[in-house]
């Protein structure tokens, strides 16, 4: 075992090998302190998140390390699309078992900056461990919208329709197929929704209409069920979802036709990333448009209204899920 000096300047190369050149903002310090610092855009208020991603649970270990590190940066970055914000920058902390060798670190942070530019979305900083147990990487994100404007789970209110965007259940479906489901499905279409689990598509180019037109608003991370009750019940409010116009993929609609319990997973088991919203039905139309503008697509499932819960009508009667949400605990 080296000293602690070692150990220190050890933890610097690695920092100032793979990180450095992803920490391309001057408050950034380039990695060389303790700390970073940031300066608010002026008249904006900071939007705060974070997740993590765990092996084992939010992806395989023989998951390309690139695709892990996109995953991390992007399940942060659709909660600040949910919130109407723009990204600003993250810290990362890391936690790495011995096994990670340099080829698994080059082609992490190759993923890491890859994103962290087309999202425009520095890295600050942040911190490298070892750990006995699998990978972790959390990122915690800081994004910026203007004073008072960030959208909250509440403030749906009765009579606001319920939208959601791109398609819904193809992750779940795709994690399943992962796991050894046997749908007789082309290989477009297997692909199609392997992809969706494996690399979420975070809807940030959708943040300044959810911004501009919803009264209350989430990203979908742990089931569309789940998500829509947690929404409602913040709100004090019920929401009444029509399945059938729920959107589904070309490829989640086959599964769900050669295995109808498959409809239960795609509504109810989570990584979705998509974003759910409620808006006043004055400016749906506006909403509509500005997510045509946007070239994110938009689909009106459903109503609020006074009361409680969450309830999804199929077929004229209502759904009864196994399990409403995915739950880590």
């Amino acid at each position: 075992m080296g000293s602690e000096s070692d150990k220190a300047s050890g933890e610097d190369r690695l920092i100032a090998r793979y990180f450095g050149p992803i920490a391309t903002h001057p408050g950034a310090l380039g990695l060389s302190d303790d700390a970073a610092f940031l300066t608010p855009p002026p008249g904006c208020d900071l939007v705060l998140k974070t997740d993590a991603v765990v092996g084992g649970i939010h992806f395989f270990p023989e998951d390309a390390a690139h695709t892990v590190a996109s995953k991390a940066l992007r399940v942060n970055l659709s909660d600040l699309a949910a919130k109407g914000a723009t990204p600003l920058g993250f810290l990362l902390s890391l936690a790495l078992p011995s096994d990670i060798d340099d080829a698994w670190l080059t082609d992490f942070a190759a993923g890491l900056r890859g994103d962290a530019l087309l999202y425009n979305c520095p890295l600050f900083g942040g911190d490298t461990v070892r750990t006995a147990g699998p990978v972790v990487v959390s990122v915690a994100m800081v994004g910026s919208v203007p004073e008072g404007a960030m959208v909250r789970r509440a403030g749906a209110r009765p009579g606001d329709r319920v939208f959601v965007s791109g398609s819904i259940g193809d992750a779940a479906l795709g994690l399943a197929l992962r796991k050894g489901a046997a749908w007789p499905l082309d290989a477009g279409q297997r692909q199609h929704l392997m992809s969706r689990y494996l690399l979420p598509q975070p809807r940030n180019a959708l943040a300044e209409a959810v911004r501009t037109h919803a009264s209350a608003a989430m990203d979908v991370s742990d089931g569309l069920a789940g998500d829509l009750a947690k929404l409602a019940r913040v709100s004090q409010v019920a929401a009444t979802i029509d399945v059938a116009s729920v959107p589904l993929s070309g490829a989640a609609q086959a599964a769900i036709g050669a295995d109808p319990a498959m409809l239960d997973t795609a509504l109810t088991g989570g990584d979705d990333f998509e974003i759910l919203c409620t808006v006043p039905p004055a400016r749906a139309g506006s909403f509509r448009a500005a997510a045509q503008a946007a070239g994110v697509a938009v689909t009106d499932i459903g109503a609020i209204e006074a009361g409680e819960g969450a309830r999804f009508i199929h077929d004229g009667q209502p759904l009864t899920f196994r399990r409403a949400a995915f739950s880590h605990f």
